[in-house]
C-alpha cells in the first residue's frame, strides 16, 4: 500500500512511462549502474539509475525451481519475489525497445544485459513479457521513472525517514534540494506580514480621519 501511495504522489499512473535507453541519452541523462533495487529507474538531474539486468532472470531452470514451483526453496515469500521480478523485467521491455537501446545496454561501461544475448534473443525473451499485466506485478511496477527530488521531499511524510536515498556529492546539492520549499515558505511568510502591515496601515488612517470630523 505505501509503495502504491507513494507512486501515486510522485508519478504519473502508468507502467509504461519509461524512456528507451537511446530517448535517456536524447534526453542528455547519464545512465549510471545501480546494484540497489530501490533505486531502478529513478532518476536526478541529468543522471537516471538502472539495475544490471542479472544472467540468473533469464534463465528457465531458474524460474522453475524457485518462483513457479508450488513448495519451491522461497517458500512463503515466493509470491512477492515473482511478483517483484515479473514488474522488475518488465521495465526492460521498455527500456530496450531498438536493436540500439541493446548496443547501448552492453556497452562495457554499463553492462545492463550480458554481452553474448543477441538481439534476436533478445526480442524472443521480450515477447513473453508483453501479456504481463499490473496486477500481475509489485505496487510499484505499476509506475515508471520515479524522481528521486519528489522521493526526498517526501520521505519524512511517507517513509519516516529524512531521505529516501542519499546520492549527493557535495553538501551544496544535498541543501539544493531545500531552495524550493524555504523560498515557498518564505514567500508566504512575507505576504502575510505584508498584509497585516497593510491593514494596521488602514487602521491607523481610519481612526485618524474619525478624531478629525
Amino acid at each position: 500500500m505505501r509503495h502504491c501511495l507513494t507512486a501515486q504522489v510522485m508519478s504519473t499512473q502508468s507502467s509504461a512511462n519509461v524512456n528507451p535507453l537511446h530517448r535517456q541519452r536524447v534526453k542528455g541523462r547519464e545512465i549510471v549502474v545501480t546494484e540497489d533495487p530501490r533505486l531502478h529507474l529513478v532518476w536526478i538531474h541529468d543522471r537516471i539509475f538502472i539495475k544490471p539486468l542479472p544472467r540468473y532472470l533469464l534463465s528457465h531452470a531458474f524460474w522453475e525451481r524457485f518462483l513457479l514451483r508450488e513448495l519451491p526453496p522461497l517458500a512463503d515469500d515466493r509470491h512477492k519475489i515473482r511478483r517483484a521480478a515479473m514488474g522488475y523485467l518488465r521495465t526492460y521491455s521498455y527500456l530496450i525497445r531498438h536493436e540500439s537501446d541493446l548496443v547501448i545496454a552492453q556497452q562495457d561501461h554499463l553492462r545492463l544485459v550480458p554481452k553474448d544475448v543477441t538481439w534476436t534473443q533478445f526480442c524472443g525473451f521480450i515477447s513473453a513479457l508483453v501479456d504481463i499485466k499490473d496486477t500481475d506485478v509489485s505496487g510499484r511496477y505499476c509506475y515508471g521513472e520515479l524522481r528521486l527530488s519528489r522521493l526526498n521531499l517526501y520521505a519524512p511524510l511517507l517513509f519516516r525517514t529524512f531521505h529516501y536515498k542519499q546520492v549527493y556529492g557535495q553538501y551544496g546539492d544535498y541543501f539544493a534540494r531545500l531552495y524550493g520549499p524555504v523560498l515557498f515558505v518564505f514567500a508566504v511568510l512575507s505576504t502575510v506580514l505584508n498584509a497585516m502591515q497593510v491593514e494596521m496601515a488602514v487602521e491607523q488612517v481610519s481612526r485618524g480621519h474619525w478624531e478629525v470630523l
